[in-house]
């Protein structure tokens, strides 16, 4: 049965040192189960926030990847073995770094750019396999997303080819540069016809901005809707009033990107929450 062939391919990857996890339709993860909902268990041990969880389930996503033979055959793990349709396993804690390219184009700049490695074909591109491990991240350049340190990867096979040491051309993709700001609205006049904006008072806009950073840093999940809370929230205290500067706005940015969002998505939540403020 398929099941049995998904669950031996773990426990044959796990042998080796590879932690696996398996896969529902859709190509993710099984959800948590009531205990565990909304991190209400406080997370598994090898997450980002450490904590308490013993669930016996899959919860968690890629930070329920496992080597261990006896959790990969318990009943709660068997039982979804039965409705996964895949393997996947953590790149990170198999040392690995995996540079998922998605169409032809992504293949020739990896071909023209970087070192030759053990590569996996996917279904519309390549997996390249380096040695060594850093943080994951999304949509680095048009169609090529790094999967390693919290993050899940398909099994597909082996593939072909050495496995080589992870590159600073590949690490180099992911370090923060300047982020290409929308221009601010222009200041509105502060009531009272004084022509100074209230909210020019030092301490009072370096607050907003401080506890802006925070709420996107602690966001424990959907970063996406936090990230894009947090600039409306922004936005409608200081977006008319000409307070914020670009390099406000680039603190707010690289904290979102801290937390795995792509410049692509920053700007993408900045531009939505600014039309929906109309500002």
């Amino acid at each position: 049965m398929a099941h049995l062939n998904h669950q031996r391919t773990a426990l044959r990857l796990a042998a080796g040192g590879v932690p696996v996890l398996p896969l529902r339709a859709g190509k993710l993860p099984f959800g948590n189960c009531p205990a565990c909902a909304r991190n209400a268990c406080g997370g598994r041990p090898n997450m980002k926030t450490p904590g308490p969880c013993t669930c016996p389930a899959p919860c968690h996503g890629w930070a329920a990847a496992t080597t261990d033979p006896a959790v990969l055959t318990s009943p709660a793990w068997t039982h979804a073995w039965r409705h996964a349709i895949r393997v996947a396993y953590h790149p990170g804690g198999a040392d690995l770094t995996v540079v998922d390219l998605d169409n032809a184009e992504a293949i020739a700049w990896a071909r023209a750019t970087l070192p030759a490695t053990r590569v996996v074909p996917t279904t519309r591109g390549e997996h390249w396999l380096y040695r060594g491990i850093m943080p994951s991240a999304n949509a680095v350049r048009p169609s090529v997303d790094l999967k390693s340190t919290m993050a899940y990867s398909r099994w597909l096979g082996p593939g072909t080819g050495t496995v080589t040491a992870l590159p600073d051309a590949v690490r180099a993709l992911v370090v923060k540069t300047p982020v290409p700001l929308l221009p601010v609205a222009a200041c509105v006049p502060a009531p009272g016809g004084a022509g100074v904006c209230p909210h020019r008072t030092p301490a009072y806009l370096e607050r907003g901005i401080t506890m802006a950073e925070q709420t996107i840093t602690e966001a424990s999940g959907g970063v996406h809707t936090t990230v894009y809370r947090t600039f409306l929230a922004v936005l409608a205290a200081h977006g008319r009033c000409g307070c914020l500067t670009e390099t406000h706005m680039a603190r707010l940015f690289a904290a979102a990107q801290a937390k795995g969002e792509s410049v692509r998505h920053c700007t993408d939540a900045w531009a939505n929450a600014r039309a929906r403020l109309g500002v």
